[in-house]
Parts: C-alpha cells; structure tokens; sequence
C-alpha cells in the first residue's frame, strides 16, 4: 500500500512538473525544475508513463452491431418482420381475414402494410417494444371495459424474435393492447 502511494505521488509529481513547470514552487531562479522521480531506492527505476490511461471500451451491445450478440450475421431488424395476423368479429368491412406482414423490405398481403411496419420500426427500440406482444401480466388490475367482440391472433417473427399472441378486446388491458398495435391491427376506436 505504501508503495503504490509512493509511486501516486511520483507520477502526480512528474505530471505536475511536465505540464506547468513555472507554476511549481520547486523551481529556482533558472526556472529550472528539479527531478521528481527518486534517484535512489526501489522506485529510482520506476518511469511514469506520461499522457492518457488507457481506458478499455466495452463491446457495443449486439443490437447496435457489436460483437457478443450470439455469432451469427446481425440482420435489419425490419428485415426480420414476418408477420400472420388474423383478425375475426373486427365489425369493419375488409378488416376480418389472414393478412401477411413483411417487413424489409414492405410486403404481403396486409391493407395497410406500409403503416403497419412503420409502427412495429416505431416502437421497436423504445421500452413500450418490449412489451408490445405480451398481454397483461397476471394479477393486473385492469378495468371492466368491454370493448366488443374483435379478436385477434399474431404469429410470426418480429425483429428476431417469435411472435404468438392472442388480442381481444374483453377489458381494458385488451383495448389498450389493441390500440398500440395500430395499424397491425383494424382501429376500432
């Protein structure tokens, strides 16, 4: 312990007179500094590395291209959008049927893929992304709003990861999940 305060000091020192060598109170009238690495003893062979530490960067998540993400090549995330939806009992004309969703490029046959895919990119890098499959955690409490008799199911790939999820509109959670997922799904609002 003692030695690594020793040798803190030395470098500080040296650091110190490197770089304002007039403003130090060692320097004579020459403006000359004296040495402040020691001459003798166990630190005299000890040489302080001047300019920046280096400072190890850790590797970039995998979902902004770095590596340590699982060893494949990292795709588009839109390009990994593949989606089935069926939507049953919507009450809007042309909305009740299977569409396909692709996404990356836009594609299948969905009536409203170009939005639908903007959305899925929208929300796909905030915190609402994360949960915007998954129904309402058990023990929710969510209000008894009856939002009609619309349901839907979704299955596929989303920016990698699998997809299969049911969307009614039987209470509030539902209601509130469905109207995150437009326009996936019909508005019905």
């Amino acid at each position: 312990m003692l030695r690594r305060l020793a040798l803190t000091a030395v470098v500080t020192l040296a650091a110190v007179s490197v770089t304002a060598p007039g403003a130090s109170a060692l320097a004579g009238a020459s403006g000359q500094v004296p040495s402040a690495l020691p001459t003798s003893g166990p630190l005299s062979a000890v040489q302080p590395a001047l300019g920046p530490l280096p400072v190890p960067l850790p590797p970039l998540p995998s979902f902004l291209g770095g590596g340590s993400g699982g060893g494949g090549t990292v795709d588009e995330p839109a390009a990994r959008t593949r989606l089935t939806v069926t939507v049953e009992r919507s009450g809007v004309a042309g909305a009740d049927g299977t569409f396909e969703l692709t996404c990356g490029p836009t594609g299948g046959t969905h009536p409203e893929r170009q939005g639908a895919c903007d959305r899925l990119a929208e929300v796909g890098g905030t915190r609402a992304g994360q949960d915007l499959f998954r129904p309402a955690p058990e023990g929710t409490m969510c209000t008894m709003i009856y939002g009609g008799d619309a349901s839907a199911r979704i299955v596929g790939t989303w920016e990698g990861r699998r997809v299969d999820t049911t969307v009614t509109r039987g209470d509030g959670c539902e209601i509130a999940r469905w109207n995150n997922l437009v326009p996936v799904l019909p508005d019905l609002r």
